[in-house]
């Protein structure tokens, strides 16, 4: 099954955190580029919805971010661990882009997306979203080519 949602965190991996609320450098390339990979691009943070909403706006008032970021969805979920039953119940059909190890629940760790922190001090220098972005890249062409593989007849 290919992935069709991509679940982003907020905090130190597409911003700084909730309080200082720096836009990593790349942002807008990078989530214009995923949203052409996926058919959903979903908020999946510890960040309340309220503020991840006003940070949302900002970013995108900034020029940081494509008007349509403001409008993702936003999953509400419990626990200690970003579950992906949460973004979708078919497992396999999201993502999770987080920089937070700990955050991934266990037996998903093949459906994330590692990205390196974006931590002080904040560099412009920064290219953890283009690596992530790669590394989506190859995943999809991984999976499309396996997809494709087990779809050809076998000759003898």
């Amino acid at each position: 099954m290919r992935p069709t949602i991509l679940a982003l965190d907020l905090e130190g991996t597409l911003i700084s955190n909730a309080v200082s609320q720096i836009p990593r450098p790349g942002l807008f390339q990078f989530l214009e580029r995923v949203s052409s990979q996926f058919e959903e691009l979903v908020m999946f943070t510890t960040v309340p919805e309220p503020l991840t909403r006003s940070i949302a706006g900002l970013l995108v008032r900034e020029g940081s971010a494509p008007e349509w970021f403001s409008q993702l969805a936003y999953v509400r979920w419990s626990g200690k661990t970003k579950d992906l039953s949460y973004v979708c119940p078919r497992l396999g059909a999201a993502l999770l882009l987080d920089d937070h190890g700990p955050y991934v629940h266990p037996g998903q760790e093949q459906f994330w997306v590692e990205i390196s922190l974006f931590g002080s001090p904040y560099s412009d220098d920064d290219k953890g979203l283009t690596v992530a972005a790669e590394q989506l890249k190859e995943r999809l062409s991984t999976l499309e080519n396996l997809v494709a593989s087990k779809a050809r007849p076998e000759h003898l």
